[in-house]
């Protein structure tokens, strides 16, 4: 399999990168749900929430070389089938991802930053984030509203870009999905 992209599909690097961040946001997405809604014993709670930003920080630094990655590469061409209102919601949706993916994060920090209890960020127990802020009740709220809120709207963009890439597959025919599996021969056109 190639590295790079190419106008016909994605390379190894993109696919990589694709899949680990996939994996690692729905991870993120049960961990943050789950402790919040059903772990009671403090120390657990607090072992999940460090290492849920540990997680969100290394999603954020891996969306970031994805960004850029994608920026530096060609992009397969969409089918020609697609209509221009799906061309523009294909590039809507993963705008939006990339805005989402890398918000979230640093609301998430800019919540653990601004709570009443200063527990330093420690990233998978190798460093630590800085934390300029300290103690601010009203930041700290709207910083904890708008990762929450982020996480239910990433959430439905996510269903949003299963069902697209689905449709494209089972639908359509054709190779959106395909060419964004690793060592999955594309079809005959």
């Amino acid at each position: 399999m190639q590295l790079r992209n190419d106008s016909e599909r994605w390379g190894a690097i993109s696919i990589v990168l694709h899949w680990l961040i996939a994996i690692l946001v729905i991870g993120q997405w049960a961990l943050g749900y789950a402790m919040d809604e059903f772990v009671k014993d403090l120390e657990l709670k607090f072992n999940l929430f460090q290492l849920h930003k540990s997680f969100g920080f290394l999603i954020f630094v891996l969306v970031l070389g994805r960004l850029v990655w994608r920026l530096a590469q060609p992009v397969p061409v969409l089918p020609a089938t697609m209509t221009p209102l799906e061309r523009r919601l294909s590039a809507l949706s993963h705008g939006g991802f990339y805005v989402i993916l890398l918000a979230m994060p640093v609301a998430g920090w800019l919540a653990a930053a601004t709570s009443k209890i200063v527990v330093p960020t420690r990233i998978f127990d190798l460093f630590t984030l800085p934390n300029p802020f300290g103690p601010n009740p009203a930041l700290h709220e709207f910083a904890e509203e708008a990762h929450a809120t982020l996480a239910w709207i990433l959430l439905a963009l996510l269903l949003l870009h299963v069902a697209a890439a689905l449709k494209h597959h089972f639908r359509d025919r054709d190779d959106v999905l395909r060419r964004m599996l690793p060592l999955w021969p594309r079809t005959a056109r």
